[in-house]
């Protein structure tokens, strides 16, 4: 088995906007009511797939959700005139909003994955995550199961689940890590959960995370179960990889990010042998500035030419604490070798940087419907039709109105005939 690390990206979607739906979300509630770029949003997306691509990593992408979502705007009784829906206001409003929501974009929260050998059948096995706390979020999981299922379509190779029962909120990837000395080796998977009662919502139950961790036929002496720490998701830490994220054998966290950090990294290191934990203090860098530089929302990448590197946000790499920080980290010559900034604004600005645009699957990519695998040739033809196609810009007072409707639609349908997938139309 050809085992390699795939990142797939999720292209922003025509009706990218600030609506600041996501409680708990800082950026994405600060930025409410501000005017959005989508096809800068788009092309900076694709830029830093490009970027994926000339490093020597594999890359592949999720198509935009088709938005707005007509059928949850008439089960909800707001039916699709737009007469009726721009003039909405309150929590119909928000409900207007949350069908037009390009969340779908942040594929970390779209499945959780477990390569073939960690599993008991050596499978892949991806379970679509049910994304219940947040009314945007919670009515994607249909359209992502049905692009997970055609792109892992092999099921030789791939088992694709539907969600957990909405009774535990299950976010997917952004809460799960996966450590391992190879990628094609057996590895340990960390899954991480919140406890509610707090200011914000904790977003991942814990019981969502051992069902998941079932359903993919784990071994149960190499699956860890951490809460993620109170004070980091009160801090905006929504999720676990706000805080945290892991690579092969490295795992790069915030000094408050897990309740019992110490006996989680006690079980890595006796799992496995030689692995590097890399905490960074609080007093270095609060939780608050990891929150607003996004730090650890980073892509943790093996390189082909060996080592790893940190793929950042450009303001982490601005912030004078941050930089300081990984300047001296990479004087040590540790496990992590380069940092390398990367401009994705209008995500950040609605709370995902690089990691929350990326879903990991360790897989053998023959077993992929390639028409998900991204090269230089078929980025030409997204980049080509999201400058001709999608919005320039998006004011608040525009969702809702059928000159937006038109235009989202007919974008989202160019892209996917350029991308032979029309039947996800």
């Amino acid at each position: 088995m050809a085992l390699t690390q795939i990142n797939f990206d999720g292209i922003v979607g025509p009706s990218h906007n600030y609506a600041g739906l996501s409680l708990g979300n800082v950026a994405a509630t600060s930025h409410k009511g501000n005017m959005s770029y989508p096809r800068a949003a788009a092309l900076q997306g694709l830029a830093k797939m490009r970027h994926n691509l000339q490093l020597g990593l594999k890359q592949g992408f999720f198509v935009p959700l088709a938005r707005p979502d007509c059928s949850f705007l008439a089960a909800m009784g707001l039916g699709n005139n737009a007469e009726t829906l721009v003039d909405r206001s309150g929590a119909e409003r928000a409900l207007v909003a949350a069908a037009w929501s390009a969340s779908a974009m942040w594929t970390a929260n779209a499945a959780t994955v477990s390569p073939a050998p960690d599993t008991a059948d050596r499978r892949c096995h991806l379970t679509v995550a049910n994304l219940i706390t947040m009314p945007h979020r919670a009515v994607e999981w249909r359209d992502t199961l049905r692009q997970l299922e055609l792109a892992f379509g092999n099921r030789d190779h791939f088992a694709v689940h539907a969600p957990i029962p909405p009774s535990f909120g299950d976010e997917g990837a952004a809460n799960h890590m996966r450590m391992a000395t190879y990628h094609a080796s057996a590895g340990i998977e960390i899954f991480v959960y919140g406890r509610q009662g707090g200011r914000f919502p904790a977003r991942q139950h814990e019981q969502a995370s051992r069902a998941v961790a079932r359903l993919h036929r784990l071994d149960p002496a190499r699956t860890l179960f951490v809460e993620q720490q109170p004070a980091a998701i009160e801090a905006g830490a929504f999720h676990n990889d706000v805080v945290a994220v892991a690579n092969g054998d490295v795992l790069f966290c915030h000094e408050q990010a897990f309740v019992q950090a110490e006996e989680l990294y006690a079980a890595i290191r006796r799992l496995l042998p030689g692995a590097h934990i890399i905490t960074v203090p609080a007093a270095s860098i609060s939780l608050a500035d990891a929150v607003a530089s996004y730090l650890f929302n980073a892509q943790l990448v093996t390189l082909p030419a060996g080592g790893m590197a940190l793929i950042v946000p450009d303001e982490a790499w601005q912030s004078p604490n941050v930089r300081r920080w990984l300047d001296d980290m990479l004087a040590t010559n540790g496990p992590i070798r380069q940092v390398l900034p990367v401009d994705v604004r209008q995500s950040m600005a609605n709370g995902g940087g690089p990691a929350c645009l990326r879903l990991r699957v360790e897989c053998d990519p023959v077993h992929v419907d390639a028409r998900f695998l991204l090269d230089e040739s078929k980025a030409d033809q997204m980049e080509a039709v999201i400058a001709r196609t999608w919005p320039e810009q998006i004011a608040p007072d525009q969702i809702g109105t059928q000159a937006l409707h038109n235009s989202v639609v007919s974008a989202r349908r160019e892209l996917l005939t350029a991308l032979d997938l029309d039947e996800l139309a």
